[in-house]
């Protein structure tokens, strides 16, 4: 390999989402051993307005770094997500 160190670069994890689920008008998301609760519509338009089925299909990037819902075509990071359930929180 003319002496050239090849390394494949993987991109660090910055979250760890364990579960992702839908509760009335919530979505709640457990990140990094916390669980954070934020509504639907606050979320997105797209989210609210979707079906069940639709929300569960998901694929977490491999990061962690974000969601993206491929029925709907949606994609919000899990920074924003914590945010708005901080956010929520105090409101």
């Amino acid at each position: 390999m003319n002496g050239k160190d090849l390394r494949i670069n993987k991109m660090d994890k910055a979250y760890n989402i364990s579960n992702i689920e839908f509760s009335e008008e919530f979505i709640v998301i457990a990140v990094d051993g916390k669980t954070y609760k934020i509504p639907i519509v606050q979320a997105s338009k797209r989210l609210a307005e979707a079906t069940d089925i639709e929300r569960k299909m998901y694929r977490i990037s491999p990061s962690g770094y974000g969601i993206h819902w491929y029925a709907i075509d949606e994609d919000l990071t899990t920074k924003g997500l914590i945010k708005l359930a901080e956010i929520a929180k105090t409101a």
